[in-house]
């Protein structure tokens, strides 16, 4: 293995230590090895800190970036500063690498050095890791991403993607500014300097959880987003749409209810064809709402398996 890494992974660590030792090991689990592990502890104060270090005694290709809380965004932008390979791949503390997701997007990016970006399909998975369904809209092509990014949909999952530092620098990287939105914003204007895209093949196991930023960051998102695409049409010299940029509903999977949850994540591990999963969350709902017709109907539908 050469002494300068390839793809430096990039993982932002705040509190995480119910799912961050399955993170870490499925990153060291690929079957590409050619890897750096910069993991940025953003102020833990849970027993993340003593995980991280037990993983850097075992492992010489992590390093370990510890400093006081900043939020997302200083801690994404501290990691690429310590990362030393020209290839970037973000990971999140709470999701699980598929073994071959390196090996897959790298070679995707030696094959189109047009592209500055790659990510990748998604199993979606409950806070216990049990599968619930492929992610319903991703987007693969160029095209398809960044308009369905304009149009405000989520075709491209964060912690899926490879990116070339050189593309990264170039536009600024992160953005305080947009913090909670700090990933769109990036997309964007990376889709301004290169080709971005997915690979088909499902890379990464994508964990969806109440205490997740996406789930208690909303009203903070709605705030930010009419801003950021005002620029982002003035930039590219386009004419905004008249378009509500409030999130809509259970209608995005990032943005589930809790009153709704066992039911919407029910209901995606039947489509998903779960079943066992299905049946855990129709229990849940028949359960706690046990006046719900949806509840029984949704039990109905798992017993039955489809």
């Amino acid at each position: 293995m050469s002494s300068v890494p390839r793809i430096s992974v990039v993982m932002p660590v705040y509190n995480a230590a119910r799912y961050l030792r399955a993170a870490i090991q499925s990153v060291l689990d690929q079957t590409y090895r050619n890897f750096e592990l910069v993991v940025v502890d953003d102020g833990s104060e849970d027993e993340s800190p003593a995980m991280l270090n037990e993983f850097a005694a075992a492992d010489p290709r992590i390093k370990i970036v510890s400093r006081p809380n900043t939020g997302i965004v200083g801690a994404l932008n501290d990691g690429i500063a310590a990362a030393s390979a020209d290839l970037i791949a973000r990971m999140d503390s709470d999701d699980l690498c598929e073994p071959e997701r390196f090996e897959k997007q790298i070679a995707f990016l030696d094959a189109n050095p047009d592209h500055v970006l790659v990510g990748s399909q998604v199993m979606m998975i409950d806070p216990e890791g049990a599968s619930l369904c492929p992610k319903r809209d991703t987007e693969y092509s160029h095209e398809k991403i960044d308009a369905a990014h304009l149009a405000h949909r989520w075709p491209l999952v964060h912690p899926t993607i490879m990116m070339r530092k050189s593309a990264l620098q170039a536009v600024g990287g992160y953005r305080r500014k947009y913090e909670w939105l700090e990933d769109l914003d990036l997309f964007l204007r990376l889709a301004e300097v290169g080709k971005i895209a997915s690979v088909r093949e499902q890379l990464l196991k994508y964990r969806v959880h109440p205490d997740s930023i996406c789930h208690t960051r909303e009203a903070d998102q709605d705030k930010i987003r009419p801003l950021l695409y005002a620029e982002v049409y003035l930039r590219r010299g386009m004419t905004p749409p008249a378009q509500n940029w409030v999130s809509p509903s259970v209608a995005n999977p990032r943005l589930v209810a809790q009153r709704d949850r066992n039911k919407t994540w029910g209901w995606w591990a039947l489509r998903g064809g779960n079943v066992r999963t299905a049946r855990k969350y129709a229990f849940r709902c028949v359960r706690n709402t046990p006046w719900a017709s949806e509840a029984w109907r949704l039990m109905y539908c798992a017993i039955r398996g489809h």
